[in-house]
């Protein structure tokens, strides 16, 4: 079964939100660069971002959990 690409989060807070939902969800995961990225924290440079990958059987259901993540921050607030 192949892993693919979920998301890249933009921060260690949404990290850590992301693994929540997919761990309470019993999605099985893996975070590319995980501890690698964490070196240097605040900097977002090529080598060191990380991915959350999923199994390809389980794209579907992740992105759907995570769907509001994805949104761009203005299309949720009232204005």
């Amino acid at each position: 079964m192949d892993m693919v690409r979920l998301i890249e989060p933009q921060d260690e807070g949404e990290l850590a939100l992301i693994k929540s939902l997919l761990d309470g969800n019993g999605i099985r995961y893996f975070v590319k660069n995980e501890h690698f990225g964490s070196l240097y924290p605040g900097l977002s440079l090529p080598f060191n971002r990380r991915e959350v990958m999923v199994h390809e059987s389980e794209l579907g259901r992740a992105g759907t959990l995570l769907g509001r993540l994805t949104l761009p921050h203005n299309l949720g607030e009232a204005g």
